[in-house]
This record gives C-alpha cells, sequence and structure tokens, in this order.
C-alpha cells in the first residue's frame, strides 16, 4: 500500500506561493491539497481561483480540489481548467451528486466524495461506483485546529469492506497528526490531508516534519 501525504495549502505561506509548493515537494509532498469554500456550504471562505491557478502550474506533483461549497456541479468545469488532477465534492451539497461525479470523469478527472462526521457510509454505497476516492472528515469541515472526532474511524471500517468491491482508495482529513497518519494508515488509509496539526506548525520546517511523519509510517518513531 502506497501512502500519499497531501500538504492543505490553505496552511500555507501566501506570500510566495511558489517557493512554498517548491519546498513542500522537496519535504516530499505527493499530492497538494486545495480547499475551496462559499461561506454557506461551511461557515468560512477558502481559496481563491488565481492562488489555485498559480499553485497547479508551479506543481510538479499531482493536486487535488475539495469542494465545499453548494451546488458543485456549476463550477468543476472552471476547476478543471485550473490543471486540477482530483476533484472532491461533499454528496449532501447538491440533489444529484451521480451527475456531477460523471462530469467529473468525463472531463478526464479522478473523482472523490468526502464523508463529514455526520454523513453515514450508507448514505454514500451507490456513489462508490463512480468514485476514484473516498476522503473522510475527521472534523467538521470548514475551520483549521478543530479537535479530532475519533468516531470517524468506524467509517473508515466500513469502507474497508467496500473497498475491494469498489475500488476507491480512503483517505482522512482534520486534526492529522503524525500518530493519526502511524495508526490509520496500520489500518488502511492510504491518503493524507496534512495542515497546522501535522505539518505547518512550530517552525515550519516542512522536510523535518514530513520526515518525522514518514518515519513513523515505517516504524522509526
Amino acid at each position: 500500500m502506497s501512502i500519499k501525504l497531501c500538504p492543505s495549502m490553505m496552511c500555507a505561506n501566501y506570500s510566495n506561493l511558489e517557493r512554498e509548493v517548491q519546498l513542500l515537494e522537496k519535504a516530499g509532498a505527493d499530492i497538494l491539497h486545495l480547499d475551496v469554500m462559499d461561506g454557506q456550504f461551511v461557515p468560512n471562505f477558502g481559496m481563491g481561483l488565481q492562488d489555485i491557478k498559480c499553485i497547479c502550474q508551479c506543481a510538479s506533483v499531482k493536486t487535488e480540489v475539495h469542494l465545499m461549497i453548494e451546488n458543485p456541479m456549476r463550477y468543476v468545469e472552471l476547476f478543471a481548467d485550473c490543471g486540477v488532477d482530483i476533484i472532491y465534492i461533499h454528496p449532501e451539497s447538491e440533489y444529484h451528486a451521480i451527475t456531477t461525479l460523471q462530469k467529473i470523469d468525463e472531463l478526464g478527472l479522478e473523482a472523490g466524495i468526502v464523508l463529514n462526521p455526520g454523513t453515514s457510509v450508507g448514505s454514500v454505497v451507490e456513489l462508490l461506483n463512480l468514485v476514484n476516492r473516498v476522503l473522510v472528515m475527521g472534523v467538521n469541515p470548514g475551520q483549521a485546529g478543530q479537535m479530532y472526532l475519533p468516531y470517524a474511524e468506524n467509517k473508515i471500517e466500513q469502507l474497508l469492506e467496500l473497498k475491494g468491491k469498489y475500488g476507491f482508495s480512503i483517505g482522512m482529513d482534520g486534526a492529522v497528526t503524525r500518530e493519526k497518519v502511524k495508526h490509520l494508515s496500520k489500518m488502511g488509509v492510504e491518503n493524507f490531508v496534512l495542515g497546522t496539526a501535522g505539518l505547518f506548525y512550530g517552525d515550519m520546517n516542512y522536510q523535518e516534519h514530513m520526515k518525522q511523519i514518514k518515519d513513523a509510517i515505517e516504524g522509526r518513531g
């Protein structure tokens, strides 16, 4: 199983995004995670379109956009044009999530869904036919620095039982620490969104923080 570390660019230093991308890639980032919020689906505002275009143009690794917005179908082409590789939507953000996931696939991108703490696995089983990735939220979406909700791991156990049938990868987003990566990767989680709890903290030494996470995965820390 290949573990992918995905820095949340919402936490990066916006005074020089190109340099941030270079530093994170040098530190070992596998995918750059881009959060988009509209102030309606979640009570906050996230990254702007120009920031996303800049990061996609600078990046040599994959980029993924997490759409925490109402009616994402209206905007998937816009983000595809920015150069993203993966688009995540929340199933409850519109009436016909299946249509949006089909559109993402038609655009040649990987489609993913995000499960909020209050979203059950049972409510999205039919969507699993159409997705490459499932991202489990360990916190309520839209705000950095929240406490981790341990019952999110119940969803991971349920998804692991379905993974073989549907062929998606499982990720975790929200309050992801080095210890959480070590624990959850043993369970079978493959993709980890890293924010202020796991990467963007203290001296902001991305290389050292990434090394500590990788050492923990490999049992050296």
